[in-house]
């Protein structure tokens, strides 16, 4: 398992690594250019990424894919419906006035990780049973 983001990202990918359990190496924030993030989704088993350009690569280059969806719709950006391999979670519109707009939107932190992990369980279920690596 591998923690992508920005150099500014960097210090929030490490604590949230060493809350895994994983070591150091597993953070690249702010180690790879574009190329080679883009290299790693292409080679990825799965990608679990917020709606960014990390999930778009893995759309487009046929990696499986789970994509959490903050405030916007995934019917607007997402993956298109029609393709099992890649599964999108969103909470919904919502009512979030005690939101400053500082962090993650509260749709985000609304996706429970138990919800996370069973898409992740079903996307590699049918990666599996299909076989098949096309997008």
């Amino acid at each position: 398992m591998l923690l992508t983001g920005s150099a500014d990202e960097r210090a929030l990918a490490v604590r949230v690594a060493h809350d895994a359990g994983l070591p150091s190496d597993a953070v690249l924030a702010g180690r790879t250019d574009l190329g080679a993030l883009a290299a790693l989704v292409a080679d990825a088993r799965l990608v679990v990424s917020g709606d960014t350009g990390v999930a778009h690569l893995a759309t487009g280059y046929g990696t499986p894919s789970v994509v959490l969806f903050g405030p916007v719709p995934p019917a607007r950006w997402g993956p298109p419906p029609d393709r099992p391999r890649h599964r999108v979670l969103w909470a919904g519109e919502g009512d979030w006035p005690n939101w400053d707009g500082v962090g993650s939107h509260p749709t985000l932190a609304a996706l429970r990780l138990d919800e996370v992990l069973a898409a992740v369980a079903e996307v590699e279920r049918v990666v599996r049973v299909s076989g098949a690596f096309a997008a």
